[in-house]
């Protein structure tokens, strides 16, 4: 779940220090503690200080590298790699931009860019975890997996300096993936071409009369306003019996639009809520009156791919009564993360708050667990993941090396979700639908009567 600020909201003491630390020669004892600049004297006074002596093991360590190193480095690359190794160890969704991973990201949150179609998490052995391929993308159409991973591109071992950099392209260029999955002996190849991602992320139609369907992919700056066409466009032949929303594989994005999604269903009541260590990082968002599907029932189906942005709007609408929640465990991810442009056009995405849904529960590392249970359609089909785990490997945000740890995690009775393809759950999300219908009408009968 992301969130964009200017980096003057956040006063990052160890963040703008950093460009202090590249100096060749160490500070000198009476240097002063290095802090965040601030035009706000009471906050400077305040602000956090960088411990003058880690200071000094760093630029020796800095020192060290320049001067004996097998091979010459440049300063950029050494600063680069120092700050990326800062932020490593925080948890997986904390990450440094250079300026054209910022572009990229930003383009990918508006819907639009060049590439295979895939979200992806970087792990610390420096393989890409598939979190979801994007429907009808390049990644999709070869069959790409949520918990595949991505170990070679080109037959070239992924290195930290590009990441996935390289999976970007000019469209019609092509790209080979060398793939680990599990229950495949072998790694193995998929060629695929680079398109002009365009992601309509939201998409629906008619499963009966009176029962629609709408599948949000992403949550992106457009999600909320064609999440209100699509509904209206399933309405114009009459009032809606029931929706199903399907989430599956929806690795989230931004915060706003999974609120205004939410605020279109639900007439009153919380919707989420933010907390972290900095005020800033607080916030609680409120549905406002109206619904937009004038109380019609509402199944949520979810799977292990469900993450973040889709895991908040699962929540708010089952938390609050509106929706029953049909599927699999979801992912667990239940932070936020604050996206702080850097004045050379990097940025720095870090991990500022965690969120709660409005009963109050963080599914940080313990996801949503659904109302009705769907199994896959094959029968021994097991979650896809990196980490292997009572023999199974799954996907989930509590086997992630460095995760935060969750307030129910190690729960009794915790088990990963499955990823669910297919229509099969739709058609079970569709059965689930039609029996809250049926009660909600009996229930107005005989309050008639």
């Amino acid at each position: 779940m992301l969130q964009r600020l200017p980096l003057a909201l956040l006063t990052v003491a160890l963040l703008a220090a950093l460009p202090v630390w590249a100096q060749q020669q160490a500070p000198s004892p009476e240097t002063p503690p290095v802090v965040a600049p601030s035009d706000d004297p009471d906050a400077a006074e305040n602000a956090p200080k960088v411990p003058l002596e880690e200071i000094r093991r760093y630029v020796a360590v800095f020192n060290a590298v320049k001067e004996a190193y097998v091979e010459p480095v440049e300063d950029e690359k050494l600063m680069q790699s120092a700050i990326r190794g800062l932020l490593l160890d925080l948890d997986p969704h904390s990450t440094y931009f250079d300026k054209a991973d910022s572009e990229a990201f930003d383009e990918q949150a508006n819907g639009a860019y060049e590439g295979i179609g895939v979200e992806l998490m970087q792990q610390p052995d420096r393989t890409l975890l598939v979190v979801s391929p994007i429907d009808d993308t390049p990644a999709a159409k070869a069959g790409i997996k949520s918990g595949d991973l991505i170990t070679a591109i080109d037959g070239k071992p992924i290195s930290a300096e590009d990441g996935m950099e390289p999976l970007r392209g000019v469209p019609g260029s092509k790209i080979v993936l060398t793939i680990v999955r599990d229950g495949t002996p072998k790694p193995f190849d998929v060629p695929l071409t680079r398109e002009t991602i365009r992601v309509n992320s939201v998409a629906s139609r008619m499963l009966e009369p009176g029962y629609g369907y709408v599948r949000i992919k992403a949550f992106q700056t457009d999600t909320a306003a064609e999440f209100q066409r699509q509904i209206d466009k399933l309405q114009q032949g009459g009032k809606l019996r029931g929706l199903v929303l399907d989430l599956r594989s929806n690795p989230g994005g931004l915060l706003l639009a999974a609120v205004q999604v939410a605020d279109d269903l639900l007439d009153k009541g919380n919707i989420v809520s933010t907390r972290g260590r900095m005020s800033i990082s607080d916030s609680k968002f409120d549905a406002t009156p109206g619904d937009r599907l004038n109380g019609a029932p509402v199944v949520v189906l979810v799977d292990a791919g469900s993450a973040s942005a889709s895991e908040v709007l699962a929540g708010a609408l089952r938390d609050n009564g509106r929706a029953r929640v049909v599927g699999s465990r979801t992912f667990g991810k239940g932070s936020v993360q604050t996206v702080l442009p850097l004045d050379n056009g990097d940025s720095v995405k870090l991990t500022t708050a965690r969120y709660y849904t409005p009963s109050g529960k963080s599914i940080q590392a313990s996801g949503i667990v659904p109302d009705v249970v769907v199994k896959p359609e094959v029968a021994d089909a097991k979650p896809g993941s990196v980490v292997e785990q009572d023999g199974q490997l799954y996907i989930t945000e509590a086997t992630l090396p460095g995760h935060l740890r969750g307030d129910e995690e190690g729960a009794a009775g915790y088990a990963p979700g499955d990823v669910l393809d297919g229509d099969a759950p739709i058609n079970a999300a569709l059965v689930e639908l039609k029996k809250v219908a049926s009660t909600a009408r009996a229930s107005s009968d005989k309050q008639l009567r």
